[in-house]
C-alpha cells in the first residue's frame, strides 16, 4: 500500500499552516478567555494543524531523498 502523493502532502501541508495562521490570528484579534471550552477548541485545532504540518514536512523531506 502506497503512502500520499507528493501534491497532497503540499496540499496538506499549505492547508494546515492556512489554519494555523488563521487560528493565531483569531487568537489575537480575540484573545484566550478563561473559558474551558474555547481553550480545548483552541488546543485541539493547534495539535491538529501542527501535528498534520509537520507530519507532512517529514514525509515531504524523507521523498526527497
Amino acid at each position: 500500500m502506497t503512502g500520499p502523493t507528493r501534491n497532497e502532502l503540499w496540499f496538506r501541508l499549505i492547508f494546515s499552516l492556512c489554519g494555523l495562521t488563521l487560528l493565531a490570528v483569531t487568537v489575537m484579534v480575540r484573545g484566550i478567555s478563561n473559558s474551558a471550552a474555547l481553550v480545548e477548541v483552541v488546543g485541539i485545532a493547534g495539535a491538529f494543524f501542527g501535528g498534520t504540518a509537520i507530519w507532512s514536512a517529514l514525509k515531504l523531506a524523507r521523498q526527497r531523498d
